[in-house]
């Protein structure tokens, strides 16, 4: 079985309320959060988990805020020797725009997508503005798409979990690593999320789900599921990881 290493590289950052992360918690507290494109280094295949913002704002406050560097997807890429056309293989955590905004470079991946997410693109709810069909219309014409039902395996030591919770098709991955099972999380949360404070244990709350959801009961579940199967948590927009190279360690 192969076992891979997980290199976080920043291609964007949002700057907002805590909230937007932790549901009804921490409201009034600016925060910077980190949008990743997740590099799986192992096996036969060059394998990236989300493909981050077209054109990232890159600002020496925001990367201060984060703890590390803000890169465009081909300066990402190019730190481990890759380009986007050296990619075979894209994970699709959700299809929110920031999350998607590259993927046209990447000409020839397989990108791997739940169907409620491509159903969602095309035909969003009015509250999700998040969605924006012209970020995988090529693609989606190219005939690089590659639609999940459920939960699946895509190459050995790597593979997706359904997990509802920011959206209805949201994947989480999981990578067999050195270090146990990664979750890299279907959903748009920090570790406080997963991790909560005591004056959120203290209400029996295990979780903090995310802080836009669909269903904030399926989300809730969700987040456990993936605490349940993980040895290390990946939340999909942790801080801390902009300054962490090699997953694990």
């Amino acid at each position: 079985m192969a076992q891979f290493v997980i290199h976080p590289i920043v291609m964007g950052t949002k700057v907002f309320d805590q909230s937007m992360m932790t549901y009804q918690h921490a409201y009034g507290r600016q925060y910077t959060i980190p949008i990743y494109c997740w590099y799986l280094e192992g096996g036969d295949k060059k394998i990236i988990v989300d493909t981050g913002e077209m054109r990232p704002i890159v600002s020496a406050e925001r990367e201060a805020a984060i703890g590390g560097p803000i890169h465009t997807f081909e300066e990402g890429l190019a730190l481990y020797g890759l380009a986007p056309e050296d990619i075979d293989i894209v994970i699709h955590t959700h299809l929110h725009n920031d999350h998607c905004e590259n993927d046209y470079k990447c000409v020839n991946a397989r990108i791997y997508v739940h169907e409620a997410e491509l159903t969602h693109i095309h035909d969003p709810h009015p509250l999700d503005y998040r969605y924006n069909e012209d970020y995988i219309t090529d693609v989606e014409d190219n005939g690089q798409l590659e639609i999940v039902t459920g939960d699946r395996e895509i190459v050995p030591g790597v593979r997706v979990m359904h997990t509802p919770a920011h959206t209805e098709g949201g994947l989480t991955v999981l990578v067999d690593t050195a270090g146990g099972v990664a979750a890299i999380t279907g959903f748009c949360v920090i570790m406080e999320n997963l991790l909560p404070p005591k004056e959120i244990t203290a209400r029996e709350m295990e979780v903090i789900p995310c802080g836009t959801v669909v269903n904030s009961y399926q989300a809730y579940d969700s987040m456990m599921k993936v605490k349940a199967v993980a040895d290390i948590l990946l939340p999909l927009h942790e801080p801390r990881f902009a300054s962490t190279p090699d997953i694990p360690e």
